[in-house]
Order: structure tokens, then C-alpha cells, then sequence
């Protein structure tokens, strides 16, 4: 009787895992509001600033005939880019919206894929203590930078919803200019955590460890 011979099972890599499709589209939708709101910031700063504009303005009045004040000129660049910070400001309200969202679908995602049970995962692998720990640790601290991620979106966005009903809440200056601060360097720690994250998953992908952007696409499942 001949012998049947199977292939040793792998184990696949904690980084490949199974994503529902309410997740995924969320990933996809917080990815594009992240980068219509760095966008928005980038063009008030750059090309649409109030005061490096001024002198444009002028100078092509000046070249229809029109002679216009630097206070006159202030006002029309004010004109667009307060309309970029009132598209920063729905895009924020986008952003509250997938925070909010995202709990949501933590109660209806299946267990192993719930956020608690996933970092449960990490003391479970560190603890097999074998020739993989290396991996283990770096998942650990993978699923500590999406924990932290969470954390900064929710302070984002409470700064973020000071800042616009601030009057409404009649706030005063020197609260509005605090939390316009702390909004502000939560701002960059963002920037900071997604160009890591791209870094980290291009670098994954041209590595040992394929498949991340992949399953975030179509979900890892069979």
C-alpha cells in the first residue's frame, strides 16, 4: 500500500491576516480623508498662503489698471483659503464620522479579527518563545503603533471639532489658540505615523513578508 506524504504545514505570518470587507472599505475611506486633509493643510501653507499671495494679487490688478491696498489684496487670498479650510473642516467631520464608524464595526467583526483579541494575539506568539520571536516582537509593536494611531485620530478629532464650533461653544481665545496647538502637533504626529506605515509596508512587501496590501484589497480569504 503505497504511503501518503503530505506537505508540512506553514504558518502563515501574523502580518497576513483575514480583513472583513467593513474594515477594508473603512482602511481605504480613512486613508483618502487622511490625504484630502494633509492635502488641504499642505495647499493653505504653500500655494494658497494669505500673505505670499499679496503681491500676486496686486501685481495682476495692477497690470488691468487696478490699484489695490495690501489690506484690499489680504482679503481676496483670505477668500481662498478660508474655502480650503472649510474643505479641511467636512473632511475632519469625515474623519469623526469613520472614528465613530470604526467602533461600530468592532462590535460586529468576527472575534479573531477584533482589535482587543488581536493584541491578545501578541501575548500569545511572544510567548512560544522560538526561532520566530523576532517576528513576534515586531508584530508587537506594529499592533502598539495602530493602537496609538486610534488614540491620536480621537484626539484629532475632539481638537478638531473644538476648533470648529469653538464660537458656538464660546470658547475663549486663549482656549481656541490651546487647542489649535495640540490639534496642530497631533497634526504632524499623523504625518509622521503614515509616511512610517507606507514605509513599513512597501518595505514589508519587497521583502518576506507579501501580501499586506493585498488583503487589505480582497481580504485574505479563501
Amino acid at each position: 500500500m503505497a504511503s501518503t506524504i503530505t506537505s508540512p504545514s506553514v504558518e502563515t505570518s501574523p502580518f497576513i491576516q483575514q480583513h472583513s470587507a467593513p474594515l477594508r472599505i473603512w482602511h481605504w475611506l480613512t486613508f483618502l480623508f487622511l490625504t484630502g486633509s494633509f492635502l488641504t493643510v499642505l495647499l493653505v501653507s504653500t500655494l494658497f498662503s494669505q500673505r505670499d499671495n499679496i503681491k500676486l494679487v496686486q501685481d495682476q490688478l495692477q497690470g488691468k489698471g487696478i490699484t489695490v491696498t495690501e489690506d484690499q489684496a489680504f482679503s481676496v487670498t483670505r477668500e481662498y483659503e478660508d474655502k480650503l479650510w472649510n474643505v479641511h473642516k467636512y473632511l475632519g467631520f469625515g474623519l469623526v464620522f469613520l472614528l465613530l464608524s470604526r467602533v461600530a464595526i468592532e462590535f460586529t467583526q468576527p472575534e479573531d479579527e477584533k482589535l482587543m483579541n488581536k493584541l491578545k494575539k501578541v501575548k500569545e506568539l511572544r510567548a512560544k518563545n522560538d526561532a520566530n520571536q523576532a517576528d513576534y516582537n515586531h508584530y508587537m509593536w506594529v499592533r502598539i503603533s495602530y493602537t496609538i494611531f486610534f488614540v491620536l485620530l480621537l484626539c484629532m478629532g475632539v481638537t478638531g471639532l473644538g476648533l470648529a464650533f469653538g464660537r458656538d461653544l464660546n470658547l475663549s481665545r486663549e482656549i481656541h489658540g490651546s487647542i489649535k496647538e495640540v490639534h496642530s502637533i497631533i497634526q504632524y504626529m499623523m504625518y509622521a505615523f503614515v509616511a512610517i506605515h507606507l514605509a513599513g509596508v512597501i518595505i514589508a512587501e519587497n521583502g518576506k513578508i507579501k501580501g499586506i496590501v493585498s488583503g487589505m484589497i480582497h481580504g485574505n480569504r479563501s
